[in-house]
């Protein structure tokens, strides 16, 4: 008889593991707590997938095995049931990795900030040097739908600690750490060691066949590294010269200098060939190219990758040149940590764009970024009185009743040479339905915006 599979959730991580199950002859019911679309139904249908919505049945407890949606809290009643009962409840990317075929490998890339455009300048580094290899994960096709898929011989996958909570044997073959700030700390009992520790989970399998990316930058990864005997290669990366670490940044140059399997390795590639800006980037761009060098790409591939890779829309990007001016959408930036990044990365004096649902920020960590760097501040929120407390006296605030309003006041206020910014700091929903609607809306502004047109406000 075959195995009992439940999927608790019928997003994309539910329904990748629901493809995977139903290839290696699971017997699968998928149990969502609200409505499914309409095309995964049919989709279900298609693959013999038995599933129900708008609750969980008893069904469910019939399971050998469950798989849990990575929005799901352990805390609900069906999953601490399920515990209670025996049920092993696993994540599906632990699902996904107990159903490799075997020869491939695995690149997993977590962290609070970063993750994203890491794993996708991994992939499109590893990709334009000709190595067949999967994007997905958090970001995009779920792991599990690619390891249905088959075919590939690498898998770069991004992972959250959503994720990694739900592993038990999960073993990359490269590990990578960006860096751990306070983040969906609701889920973790409003304890910050909780989430540490749940990011840390990504090396928990590791062997000394595995590789380990760490940024030592970042004081709560250092400390909790300390805890722990891990058998892993151990890479270091930092944004300041450091003979400890196996890739550094200095005089302008990204430097790979470490040892493994008895080959010395050193190169260097200069900051100017690289399309990405900012410090944290270039910590990013760290661990890709190490990444990549440790899976046997040459350098000379890889240079070409770092030139013309694109980052996601509405992070650091550069939207348009006008008159000199650079117009920079980082509408997902929706925290003070983000902005922190992107003020910092930037070298030009900023009009900065923010604002909108404010989250209870705390913006010392930018006050003195913002004294230094920022020549006007305008506030695009319905109400804008946390940035004015916090920025009054530092730079000269102004306030738009929309995102076109912000982009003409922006344009009378910068000259060439200067950086227009929207990095918000904040959720978008007092005007926008979400980020992305805030950054479109963006870059259409920008987009109107005609040469040596000086507007009026």
């Amino acid at each position: 008889m075959a195995k009992r599979l439940v999927i608790l959730g019928a997003g994309e991580s539910g329904v990748g593991a629901a493809i995977l199950g139903s290839k290696m002859g699971y017997d699968v019911l998928v149990s969502d707590h609200g409505a499914i679309a309409a095309e995964t139904k049919a989709l279900f249908h298609e693959i013999g997938v038995a599933f129900e919505e708008q609750g969980h049945s008893d069904q469910v407890y019939s399971a050998n095995i469950a798989v849990k949606s990575p929005g799901i809290p352990e805390r609900v009643p069906v999953v601490q049931r399920l515990v209670q009962e025996g049920i092993e409840v696993i994540s599906e990317i632990e699902f996904g990795f107990r159903h490799l075929g075997g020869g491939q490998k695995v690149v997993a890339i977590t962290g609070t900030n970063g993750k994203t455009t890491t794993t996708l300048l991994t992939h499109h580094l590893m990709s334009n040097a000709g190595l067949n290899v999967a994007l997905g994960g958090n970001i995009g096709t779920s792991f599990a739908r690619l390891v249905a898929e088959g075919g590939y011989d690498y898998y770069v996958v991004e992972v959250s600690s959503f994720q990694l909570d739900g592993i038990v044997h999960f073993k990359p073959d490269v590990a990578i750490l960006l860096n751990i700030t306070p983040d969906h700390l609701d889920r973790y009992n409003y304890e910050f060691k909780n989430y540490v520790r749940s990011k840390f989970r990504i090396i928990e399998n590791l062997t000394k066949e595995e590789c380990f990316i760490y940024c030592s930058d970042d004081r709560t990864i250092s400390e909790e590294l300390a805890r722990y005997h891990v058998e892993s290669c151990l890479f270091a990366i930092s944004a300041s010269k450091s003979d400890r670490a196996a890739a550094y940044m200095d005089n302008g140059h990204l430097i790979f200098n470490y040892q493994f399997k008895e080959r010395d390795q050193f190169h260097k590639v200069p900051v100017t060939e690289i399309a990405l800006i900012g410090k944290h980037n270039m910590i990013n761009t760290m661990a890709a190219v190490l990444t990549s060098l440790h899976l046997d790409v040459r350098i000379e591939k890889l240079y070409k990758g770092l030139k013309t890779f694109k980052n996601i829309a509405h992070r650091l990007e550069l939207v348009r040149v006008l008159d000199g001016i650079r117009y920079i959408n980082d509408s997902k930036a929706t925290n003070v940590d983000a902005v922190f990044y992107a003020l910092e990365g930037i070298e030009q004096p900023i009009i900065w764009i923010a604002g909108g649902v404010d989250k209870g920020n705390d913006y010392t960590q930018i006050r003195e970024l913002v004294g230094s760097k920022v020549r006007q501040l305008i506030g695009i929120g319905t109400d804008n009185a946390p940035l004015r407390m916090a920025f009054e006296g530092i730079v000269p605030i102004t306030d738009a009743s929309s995102i076109e309003e912000a982009v003409d006041i922006a344009r009378s206020a910068a000259a060439a040479g200067d950086v227009v910014l929207l990095s918000p700091a904040c959720a978008s929903f007092d005007r926008f339905r979400n980020y992305e609607d805030r950054g479109d809306q963006f870059k259409a502004a920008v987009s109107e915006l005609t040469n040596d047109e000086k507007l009026s406000v």
